[in-house]
């Protein structure tokens, strides 16, 4: 059974964001870039699965600038097979890059397609969503936890009320929250073996989609300071500031 695993090069979670004199975007010339977190953790049960036997091949797939190559060598280095980079300097939505996936899938034919339940830079959470309507496919997303079955998959998701299994039939796409699993590191050895393993690089014009923007951002402000706090000499005042102040109560 093949998986395929979408990542995304963001910027490093420990990096202060800093937004672009001309408020066009968050500033990246410089800046350390990483695989998003969720995509990690997508990469980590995938290699997971296939050294339980379960799944045969796991292939790292991104799409975005020349650079995106880095993020599918860190998956390789993970334990990934092989990686596909589709090479697009035109900002990518979530609905074209699930376009772009739906294709990549008819010509690879996995059987799972595993990949992190946002990116912390856009914070669209839509991208599995989409490509799961796309194909027509089963559906399970933010797992906590996933099991093989007999011809299906087991999915364990977090609820406000507790936990909820959903028992998908395969072929499905499963996106994956904080605390499936606790990634990996790739030890120097793996990274080495990284540099050989092949990527496919294709544009999306090999793919038949259409990437161009249907969103136009008109301008990127940080958000307002937090104030100061204060403190309240009793419950009473603090009550009457929440009520009078705040109107929270």
């Amino acid at each position: 059974m093949k998986v395929l695993v979408p990542v995304k090069r963001v910027i490093d979670y420990n990096v202060k964001i800093r937004v672009k004199p001309d408020q066009t975007g968050v500033e990246t010339q410089n800046v350390k870039m990483a695989m998003n977190p969720f995509c990690e953790i997508a990469v980590e049960e995938a290699i997971r699965m296939r050294e339980a036997g379960v799944a045969s091949e796991v292939v790292i797939f991104s799409a975005g600038t020349t650079q995106s190559q880095e993020t599918i060598r860190t998956g390789l280095a993970m334990g990934g097979d092989r990686g596909i980079l589709v090479e697009s300097d035109t900002p990518l939505e979530p609905l074209a890059v699930a376009k772009l996936l739906k294709a990549v899938v008819e010509r690879e034919g996995p059987e799972i397609v595993l990949l992190g339940k946002q990116a912390i830079d856009g914070d669209n959470n839509q991208t599995g969503q989409m490509l799961a309507a796309l194909l027509g496919w089963s559906q399970g997303t933010f797992a906590s936890k996933v099991e093989k079955a007999d011809g299906s998959l087991k999915v364990t998701r977090e609820v406000d009320g507790g936990l909820e299994t959903l028992d998908l039939k395969l072929p499905a796409v499963v996106s994956v929250d904080l605390r499936l699993n606790e990634p990996r590191y790739a030890s120097l050895p793996n990274i080495m073996k990284a540099k050989k393993k092949p990527i496919e690089t294709l544009t999306p014009a090999d793919l038949g989609v259409d990437v161009a923007p249907r969103v136009q951002v008109l301008k990127v402000v940080e958000p307002p300071a937090r104030e100061a706090g204060v403190k309240v000499a009793s419950v009473a005042e603090l009550v009457d500031k929440l009520k009078n102040e705040a109107k929270v109560i």
